[in-house]
């Protein structure tokens, strides 16, 4: 689906955020891109769409270079970004001026999802507020039916029953001919939803593991105090004790807490995915 091969990127000549970045991205999956602000998130999802260009190396989305910008490539990828402009028209308008760029798109779907986020196609984009602006362009996204959905902070400005409406209408919306990439730094808004999950920070790819692989090495545990002779691979202080991430040792099935997870991996990349080696 996507591959992206030694791939180098800075936006000015003495910068460099990516050097030599290699990643695999395959069908059937909601990957979750997680990293602290300035990591390089929206950069690399915007080198897959084609809206940045790379120095070295290269994007590929099932079989084209990004960069090249075809019309067979751009009408699979959707990409909803975090900041966006949306014309002073109607929703049916705004359909109707760029559902055709997409041959699949799907507007028995569009139908369905105005009406799940409660939506109508006769209201007016610009007067909408942000939280519904997010839901349309969620909603048209979905409904292009393309085979890779790129979004990025995609709850942002979402309300909380909005944010599990956003999951339950994800789950219920993809098949496995699709792939999503969804770029957060609110992992507990998508912990339920994404699999695999990929870390990055300051341009690099750090971590990158599925939920299996992480419940198997990896045991989430909350501890009454710190010993020395049972150290975790991290712990943070909270009521009652201490949250901590353990190797998985006996085989325990404990409920992956992804923002703690993520926490631990920017601390202590080694000693995560040491755990992994184990």
């Amino acid at each position: 689906m996507v591959s992206i091969e030694q791939l180098s990127f800075g936006y000015t000549r003495k910068q460099s955020l990516f050097n030599q970045l290699a990643l695999e991205l395959q069908p059937g999956h909601i990957y979750g891109l997680l990293g602290r602000n300035g990591a390089g998130k929206t950069t690399l999802l915007k080198i897959i769409a084609g809206l940045v260009f790379p120095r070295e190396g290269r994007s590929v989305v099932s079989g084209f270079d990004s960069r090249h910008r075809t019309p067979e490539c751009l009408e699979d990828i959707c990409f909803i970004p975090e900041e966006y402009h949306l014309p002073a028209v109607r929703i049916s308008r705004y359909v109707s001026l760029n559902a055709p760029f997409y041959k699949k798109f799907d507007h028995e779907k569009l139908d369905w999802l105005l009406r799940e986020f409660q939506l109508k196609k006769d209201q007016k984009l610009h007067q909408l507020s942000f939280g519904q602006k997010k839901k349309f362009l969620l909603a048209f996204g979905l409904s292009t039916s393309s085979r890779l959905l790129l979004m990025d902070e995609p709850t942002n400005g979402l309300d909380i029953p909005s944010k599990s409406q956003f999951r339950r209408v994800i789950a219920a919306s993809l098949t496995a001919e699709q792939s999503v990439v969804i770029s957060t730094h609110q992992v507990r808004d998508l912990e339920t939803l994404i699999d695999p999950v990929i870390i990055i920070d300051e341009g690099r790819i750090i971590f990158e593991k599925s939920l299996a692989e992480i419940s198997s090495a990896l045991s989430f545990e909350t501890l009454s105090e710190i010993r020395e002779n049972f150290q975790p691979i991290y712990y943070e202080e909270g009521l009652g004790g201490y949250a901590a991430i353990m190797p998985n040792m006996k085989n325990k099935d404990t409920r992956i807490d992804m923002e703690l997870l993520f926490n631990g991996v920017v601390a202590n990349t080694k000693g995560i995915n040491q755990a992994f080696k184990l």
